[in-house]
This record gives C-alpha cells, structure tokens and sequence, in this order.
C-alpha cells in the first residue's frame, strides 16, 4: 500500500495534465503517506541546529540499519520512545519536563529519568565517603516540599562517588499521573544523602543541569510508549491505484507479465519528498514492491499458498468465469524506525511495521 502512494507521488512529477491536477494529486499522496506515519501534518523542522541526544541516536542504531529497517525487532517495548529535556535551567536539583506531545491514546509503558553524574567535588580533609545515596521524588505541592504531602518517593539508590556517567532512574507512576492530569505535573525533585539518608553539605555528588553543561549531558526524560498502532493498514481501500496509466508502451507492459513473480527497488527519499528537515535518521530507504505474473502451474519458487495454487488451476482450466490469475504481491514484510524532531523538538524514535516488502510470492 504504501508502494501505492509513493507511485502516486511520482505520477504527480511525470504526468501532468494540468498544474492544478499535479498539486491536488501530490498533496493527496502525501496526506495518505502522513497516516502511514501516524501525523496529520508533518512536524515543523528546528528553528536552529540542533544535535539530537546521543542516547537516541545510539538507539536508533542498536534498533535499525542505516537505511532504518528493523534488526533487533525484541529490544524497544512499544513502538513509540519520546526524549524530553529539562525545561526548568536551574542549577537546582529540580527538573521539569513538558509532556504535551504525549498523544492521549498511547500508553506509557516506562519512564526514566536520566542524570549525568558529574566528577565528585574536590573536599578537603580525607574523604569519609565512597558512595551516597540519591532519592528521586515527585513534586506533588512545590510549596510544601518539607511537609509530608508535599512529595513522594519514586526511586533511591546508592551512587558511587569515584566515577561519572548516566545515571537512570524509573518514574513510571509519575508520568502516568502527568499524562492523565496535565496540571498535576509539577516536576522532579533529586536529592543527594549520606548512606542512611545522613545530611552532606555540601553535596560531595552533582548532577549536570540544563544551564552551563554541554547539551549532551543535560537532564532528560525517556518514555518508552505504545500508540495501539499496527500494520499498514491505515490507506483507504478506495484509493486509486493508477497502475495502467504510466503511459508505457504495450510491448513493456507486455513484457512487465511475461516476468515472474519477483521483489523490485522502490526508494523513498525523505529529501525528495520535502521531510529532511524534520526526520534525523534515516535520510531514505529501500520499502520494494512486487511486480511480475503468476503462470500456471506455479512452481515453490512463487512461494504460493494454497489457495493461489487452486485459483492458478481455476483460471488456467477456465472451470469458473472471472477468475483472474493469482497477484503477485508481498508475503513478508519488514518495520522500519525513523528517529525525527516533533513539534515541540523533541526526539522521537517510532518503530513503523510492514513498511519494507522483505520478499514475494502469488497470493
């Protein structure tokens, strides 16, 4: 199906019977391609440069191939994974995180929140501490911090204090709180103790923050999510396939059904199409589609089911009017990721299924 869009998309560059019909035909193709992908209009591109977080970028790449086709289909949980940065700059230990771009129909599956763990702090005297403990709560009044009711423990653990790194922390329940009431969300709060929950002044532990630290180390919010969404099933059945008007010569088309049954290139430029300003990874890539005839008898080699192998019989024994031959068509089909900026410039990485035809046969 999507194959159907994108010979649409390179009717509207080939034939145009009049200006108007080509750019009434490409906006068409291109709003069935959005709902391919889920959106109603493609996300705005960045006002200015901007690196997406490494740790996307290093799960794009565990995930996909360049060309964005899945190869470890078992590691995301979801198909959805959004990152957001802290929008609160402060050299505190609080953050906060805008959760608006959250689609009301996913579910959060896991929230996590990562920290870069700063180098220790130079104190003088020896040092009495090799470890100390961090606690991560959910700021339920931002005015009564102190006060029992004023937050709630979401996650603690012993940190070392002899290395730096990520650190990451579950948070779950909370942005489950916050997706269901956006008002409710009024952020994080990370402490630092001495082992038993013991007072340290100054903090010997730090966090990087959203302001004076490198933007690959700020604090960010990761949701693993699933949107329901599976298949390619979403194009409408009634939508043209215009196959028989590329305008190529009888003895081509001819030719086109002497062929078998075969897997052929079908490239997807994200550039050539208008979206490079908004997808990160990958730049295009290779979805195939399926072209050939299915002549009687069908050999193992068409990879037929059972069903086109009695309709094969049907049509060629002319035991029943109007039964055409089996369709040459995918029989296994691959995802592919893209990992791009939403509206908000959040990074996304979504997992789309059967989107690549991975190899053919007669159905």
């Amino acid at each position: 199906m999507l194959g159907t869009v994108l010979l649409l998309l390179a009717l509207a560059k080939t034939t145009c019977p009049s200006p108007t019909s080509v750019e009434s035909r490409r906006a068409e193709a291109l709003k069935k391609l959005l709902e391919v992908f889920g959106m109603e209009d493609p996300p705005a591109p960045p006002a200015h440069f901007k690196q997406p977080p490494q740790y996307m970028v290093d799960l794009f790449n565990t995930v996909a191939n360049a060309d964005g086709v899945t190869k470890n289909p078992d590691i995301l949980e979801g198909n959805t994974v959004r990152s957001f940065l802290d929008k609160t700059h402060s050299e505190e230990m609080r953050f906060l995180f805008a959760l608006s771009s959250v689609a009301k129909n996913e579910k959060i599956l896991t929230a996590e929140l990562h920290l870069f763990r700063l180098w220790p702090r130079v104190t003088d005297g020896p040092k009495r501490h090799h470890f100390c403990q961090v606690s991560v709560y959910q700021v339920l009044e931002k005015d009564k911090l102190d006060t029992p009711g004023g937050k709630k423990l979401l996650a603690v653990r012993l940190v070392s204090l002899q290395t730096s790194g990520w650190e990451v922390f579950a948070i779950t329940p909370a942005v489950r709180d916050w997706t269901e009431d956006e008002s409710s969300n009024q952020g994080l709060l990370v402490t630092v103790q001495g082992l038993g929950g013991s007072p340290l002044d100054p903090p010997p532990l730090q966090f990087a923050s959203g302001r004076g630290h490198h933007e690959s180390k700020k604090p960010m919010l990761v949701l693993f999510t699933d949107d329901g969404r599976r298949g390619a099933s979403l194009l409408t059945a009634g939508f043209p396939v215009p196959v028989p008007k590329l305008g190529r010569s009888r003895s081509t088309r001819s030719l086109d059904r002497l062929q078998p049954c075969q897997r052929h290139p079908l490239s997807v430029d994200f550039e050539e199409i208008g979206w490079s300003g908004w997808i990160i990874s990958p730049r295009g890539y290779n979805a195939f589609h399926c072209k050939g005839s299915c002549p009687f008898p069908l050999g193992e080699n068409m990879r037929p089911t059972n069903h086109a192998t009695v309709q094969s019989i049907i049509n060629a024994l002319k035991l029943s009017e109007g039964v055409s031959s089996p369709c040459c068509v995918p029989d296994k089909l691959y995802s592919i990721n893209l990992l791009y900026f939403d509206d908000d410039e959040n990074v996304v990485l979504k997992q789309y299924d059967d989107m690549v035809a991975g190899s053919c046969g007669c159905h």
